[in-house]
């Protein structure tokens, strides 16, 4: 077993500190800027370091050794993906994460146009994150290497985004598809949370063609498995444990495989009840609990077990293709199953 809790603490450490120089730094430009501190401070406080922990092991895969340098490069995974969860809240108003009140929410109980200001959050965040890893301590020449991936990474992001905005919207009239939920989970989930971060890693410390192609085959079907598990915990999980709502994806009608493969599956009576219910924004917990019996009942959820498992299978399989550390190898065996396999 690997030290992960020790890893977390190390990339805490990183984060902590930026949030310690960049509040002094905003109260030195004015102390009405006091709220945002709060908030930076709160979006680094949290999260299980999944991202940063892929971009590590990506550098270790490649043959180079433990360093501070490559634990800094690693927080600005956490700095992308803090970026990306305040914007993500305020387009599906989610009021909580992490059993704490999301940067939009806190900013209106303070009676604030909590929009607007997290909206400049969380580019605040994503600037962060090219500072940090820009200003890791790792050679020029590494960092060199690594600028198209940078942009990729936030073209993929950004777009999977837009495409979940635009499928969330579409005509209630047509169906969701499994082939276009995983699309989004692609963009949106897989390449950021796993892919790009390895091969951000990968990159860093010189790994070869091979070994990218082979976390492109390991980091793809984990993401989609990552995502897919969100989605289940979008509507099964218990808040007290997940710290979100499992009502939002349902009144948000959110496009996921789980959706998809419930409305492929109901009846005509089902999918009556289905329109009334998914998309309503006063859905209510005893609604909730129709649709997600509809789910269980039509065999939806079971399928999105069986394909996270699957996806899991592929993914630890394609670690074998290629040569790399035994200690690397181990750590992304575990990542798997801790990414894809949290508890509901």
């Amino acid at each position: 077993m690997h030290d992960h809790a020790g890893f977390k603490e190390r990339i805490d450490e990183v984060l902590l500190l930026l949030a310690d120089e960049e509040e002094r730094a905003l109260l030195a430009l004015h102390t009405e800027l006091s709220p945002l501190c709060v908030q930076l401070r709160r979006s680094l406080s949290r999260g299980k370091r999944i991202r940063a922990a892929f971009l590590y092991w990506g550098w270790r895969a490649a043959g180079q050794p433990d360093c501070e340098g490559v634990i800094r490069a690693a927080a600005a995974m956490e700095l992308v993906h803090a970026a990306a969860c305040t914007h993500d809240d305020i387009i599906d108003d989610s009021l909580t994460r992490h059993g704490q009140p999301t940067a939009h929410a806190a900013f209106a109980a303070a009676g604030r146009r909590s929009t607007a200001l997290a909206m400049i959050l969380g580019d605040l965040l994503m600037g962060y994150a090219g500072h940090v890893f820009t200003s890791c301590g790792l050679p020029g020449a590494y960092l060199a290497r690594t600028v198209p991936l940078w942009s990729t990474l936030l073209r993929e992001t950004m777009a999977g985004e837009f495409l979940e905005v635009l499928r969330t919207d579409a005509e209630p009239a047509r169906d969701p598809l499994v082939a276009e939920s995983l699309e989004v989970a692609r963009y949106k989930t897989a390449k950021y949370t796993v892919e790009r971060p390895l091969h951000l890693g990968a990159t860093l410390g010189g790994g070869s063609p091979a070994l990218l192609d082979a976390f492109s085959a390991y980091g793809i079907p984990l993401g989609e498995a990552f995502q897919l598990r969100d989605d289940l915990l979008g509507t099964f999980g218990d808040p007290a444990r997940t710290g979100k709502s499992n009502l939002d994806d349902l009144r948000d009608a959110k496009p996921t495989a789980l959706l998809a493969l419930t409305v492929a599956a109901a009846g005509e009576d089902d999918r009556r009840l289905l329109a009334k219910l998914v998309g309503n924004p006063d859905l209510g917990p005893e609604e909730a609990c129709s649709v997600r019996e509809l789910m269980e009942r039509c065999g939806a959820r079971q399928q999105v077990e069986d394909m996270i498992r699957e996806r899991i299978v592929r993914a630890t399989g394609a670690l074998d293709a290629v040569p790399m550390p035994a200690e690397a190898r181990s750590a992304l065996h575990e990542l798997a199953a801790s990414a894809a396999e949290r508890s509901l």
